[in-house]
């Protein structure tokens, strides 16, 4: 096997399981995308299982932090866990998760892997503002660096990009028009729905006939989180189960556990997480189809995988 292309899809999902930890998942889906497109084109190697390692390594990866995810971020304010604690917590989940994903893939698409032809890579133009990259890099770092500090997230991520517009050699109309607005409109409606929800069909008499499902059990919570998350999206599902969960014992612990199973969960179909649409759909942009039974036959186990080390790791 020429062992670069195994590298190759070992760094992709690494990155952007890193990345995610600490910049949430959806943003890092909509900058890696493009770039493995650009790199699996050269080489003539199918894109899919590198894009499909965009996708489920940033969702495994933003399982870490607080601020991986919108619902880890949801958790954290309800919570009030500690960043540190949570990155303790859970580090090792998505450690072990991006381990699976590089597996799975390597399993599945191992005759890509074989392929044993000579290939010229044509030179991708590397022009980029020196400076520029060093001041994002220095900014990053110091706001990685307050969230263990224990600056509040919300603070912590408006200073950091306050002060990347105050020194930018871009102009800020070209930064805001990159802003997907109906993605956040998109949020914003959940909300709304997910609130109207609670407030109207979340009775007493309902929350205390749902406690008779062991919401305390690990594997139970788990899989039930897991569950409502491809039901109603991961976003909505920790919303929703808030109402039963607060009368529980051992909050830190249930709180990380619906944190880690409603993220995970999001492998297990395209339509799981926004950081799966928003790879899919930029991959359909530039001509490359991720079908259906591409990403369900690598996030089906990926996800079962990663589910039960997640409740076994936090049981």
């Amino acid at each position: 096997m020429p062992i670069h292309l195994f590298i190759l899809l070992v760094t992709t999902a690494i990155t952007a399981g890193a990345f995610s930890a600490f910049l949430v998942n959806d943003a890092v889906c909509v900058v890696m995308t493009p770039l493995v497109i650009e790199i699996t084109r050269p080489l003539k190697r199918n894109p899919v299982p590198y894009l499909l390692a965009v996708a489920m390594a940033s969702n495994v990866g933003s399982v870490a932090t607080i601020t991986g995810n919108p619902q880890n971020m949801i958790v954290g304010a309800v919570s009030r866990i500690p960043y540190t604690t949570f990155a303790a917590t859970l580090a090792p989940v998505a450690i072990a998760g991006l381990l699976v994903v590089i597996g799975v893939l390597t399993a599945l698409w191992w005759r890509e892997f074989r392929r044993r032809e000579h290939f010229d890579a044509n030179r991708v133009s590397n022009h980029f503002h020196k400076p520029q990259l060093i001041k994002a890099v220095v900014v990053t770092l110091g706001v990685i660096v307050a969230f263990f500090a224990g600056v509040p997230v919300a603070m912590a991520a408006l200073l950091g990009g306050a002060l990347l517009l105050v020194t930018r050699a871009i102009k800020a109309r070209k930064v805001y028009q990159e802003i997907d607005g109906s993605l956040l409109l998109m949020f914003a409606g959940l909300f709304v729905v997910v609130a109207a929800a609670e407030k109207m069909l979340l009775t007493p008499e309902v929350i205390e006939s749902v406690q008779a499902f062991h919401f305390a059990n690990s594997y139970v919570l788990t899989a039930d989180t897991a569950v409502l998350s491809n039901i109603i999206s991961n976003v909505p599902a920790v919303l929703a189960l808030k109402p039963f969960v607060l009368s529980l014992s051992d909050q830190h612990r249930i709180w990380l556990l619906i944190a880690m199973s409603a993220t995970l969960a999001g492998n297990l179909t395209p339509v799981g997480s926004v950081a799966n649409l928003i790879v899919a759909e930029r991959a359909r942009v530039a001509g490359v189809h991720v079908s259906l039974w591409a990403y369900c036959r690598a996030g089906i186990p990926i996800t079962l995988l990663t589910l039960a080390f997640g409740a076994w790791w936090l049981s």
